[in-house]
């Protein structure tokens, strides 16, 4: 039977057998998602996020590529790569990004922005801003 979901209060959990779980969005989302798909081994997360600012901090997914995809709004992605930063502006509905594995990554923006995630979320890792 088909249901019907909400991207902005459910994310959608990928597994290895190609299942597609949805997961209410809550504060423990990611703790939980470890607790309950076995440290998220193998698995992908496809997730809405707004945000209007700057993100404070940078991460990296050392298990697969990411694809982040602009829905509305303006971003700019950023990539640390060997020879220094790496930009790529986002600015229409549609446009997207592939995150190469294991490259710390962030993104910019002074306008609230709505973009969809999927993560290869085993192993990732953050640090602050610089």
């Amino acid at each position: 039977m088909m249901t019907k979901h909400q991207i902005a209060t459910e994310c959608l959990v990928l597994g290895p057998d190609q299942s597609a779980t949805p997961v209410s969005v809550s504060p423990s989302l990611y703790q939980d998602l470890d607790l309950r798909f076995n440290d998220f081994k193998q698995h992908n997360l496809v997730a809405l996020h707004h945000f209007d600012s700057d993100w404070q901090r940078w991460e990296i997914h050392p298990h697969g590529e990411e694809m982040v995809m602009l829905l509305e709004g303006e971003i700019t992605v950023v990539l640390e790569t060997p020879f220094g930063e790496q930009c790529q502006k986002l600015s229409s509905a549609g446009d997207y990004v592939v995150i190469p594995r294991n490259t710390w990554h962030t993104a910019r923006t002074n306008t609230l922005a709505k973009v969809l995630f999927i993560t290869p979320g085993e192993g990732t890792q953050h640090r602050a801003g610089e």
